[in-house]
């Protein structure tokens, strides 16, 4: 199975490059560009035609939707996964009409990021390997088919009070290439105090992504250690 193409569409460098390191963390996904300008994106589909798009609405030069709604009069085979603040109705409604796969709200959680991309991996896998149709395959590619623990797991769109997206990647980053480390140590290595570190390693505790054991030295309180469950 080739890996999916995916271009990602957002104007904040910042918030491109969280997409960016988010979905070269998925298997079975290629980013093949970020485009921070609605024109760059319509170039880039038209040159590299992807297979999904992360799609955000708010641009300087217009909206997202426009782009959305042009791809589908072109007939396009790209599938989008909208990233947007957009909360009102409206919008919703009109994302809908046009058959993105997803809407995920900013700020953007990896785990319901993940859970996207996975669930699209399976519905382009599935698109792509079948001839004819019965009506139990149509309703599984339609997500009318998913009961029990087959059903995705909906995670929050937004992260808790004092949780900012940019400070909980870099604390991720760090258990990416050191283990077992206090809040000391992880507020040195992102520039923050240790009050700060251990707000959002206990958060990452919480969300199942870190594991925290107690050591208890031969003098001193007890302290606090992570390390990734992986």
């Amino acid at each position: 199975m080739s890996l999916i193409r995916t271009l990602v569409v957002e104007d904040d460098p910042q918030i491109a490059e969280i997409q960016r390191r988010f979905v070269n963390k998925v298997e079975g996904f290629d980013l093949i560009g970020i485009a921070h300008s609605l024109e760059d994106a319509k170039d880039l589909i038209d040159v590299m035609k992807p297979d999904l798009l992360m799609l955000d609405i708010y641009f300087p030069s217009g909206s997202g939707l426009d782009l959305l709604k042009q791809l589908r009069k072109d007939s396009l085979a790209t599938d989008v996964i909208l990233i947007t603040a957009a909360k009102d109705i409206d919008t919703l409604k009109s994302a809908l009409h046009g058959g993105v796969f997803d809407y995920i709200l900013k700020p953007l959680v990896f785990e319901r990021l993940k859970e996207a991309l996975q669930r699209y991996a399976r519905h382009h896998q599935q698109i792509h390997q079948i001839g004819s149709i019965d009506q139990n395959e149509l309703d599984n590619l339609l997500n009318r088919g998913l009961s029990g623990h087959d059903q995705p797991t909906r995670l929050p769109d937004s992260l808790p009070k004092g949780i900012d997206s940019l400070t909980l990647e870099k604390v991720r980053d760090v258990f990416n290439n050191q283990q077992d480390l206090n809040a000391e140590d992880v507020g040195q290595l992102i520039g923050a105090s240790r009050t700060t570190a251990r707000r959002y390693l206990e958060h990452l505790v919480s969300s199942d992504e870190l594991i925290a054991d107690i050591n208890y030295g031969a003098v001193g309180r007890p302290e606090r250690r992570y390390r990734s469950k992986r």
